[in-house]
């Protein structure tokens, strides 16, 4: 299945739409296609780093081990972030191409628990795409 980047164009909040409850129902899971910042607890959470070594281990070191695994694509040394790697098709790597589900949602990282409402280029509103049929 291609990605619905198509139906929304993620990268112009301005042609997004309010978020409501009820809203990623029916969503074809378009925020998981905009890059992911995370920080190391979100690492930890996700399994791809353990507690020992995101506390004896500079995060340096543990963002060049990540981008050589090419679980990373970028790490932001002055404010610690990494930015999950994507598939070739755009989506986060923990989206499931098939059903568009998250496959750690209960591990998933604080920007995705705070999206759309929180943390977004656009808070309170959401690039909604419909699923398609």
């Amino acid at each position: 299945m291609r990605s619905p980047i198509s139906i929304v164009d993620v990268d112009r909040p301005d042609t997004w739409t309010r978020y409501r409850a009820g809203l990623c129902a029916g969503c074809a899971a378009n925020c998981c296609t905009m890059p992911l910042e995370v920080r190391l607890p979100d690492l930890v959470r996700l399994g791809l780093v353990d507690a020992f070594e995101a506390e004896h281990d500079e995060p340096r070191h543990i963002a060049k081990r990540l981008q050589k695994a090419r679980l990373i694509d970028h790490f932001n040394h002055k404010h610690a972030v990494f930015t999950i790697a994507r598939r070739a098709s755009g989506d986060c790597h923990f989206l499931d191409p098939r059903t568009r589900l998250c496959t750690v949602y209960d591990q998933r990282p604080e920007t995705c628990r705070l999206h759309p409402l929180q943390k977004s280029p656009r808070p309170g509103w959401c690039a909604y795409g419909a699923r398609r049929a």
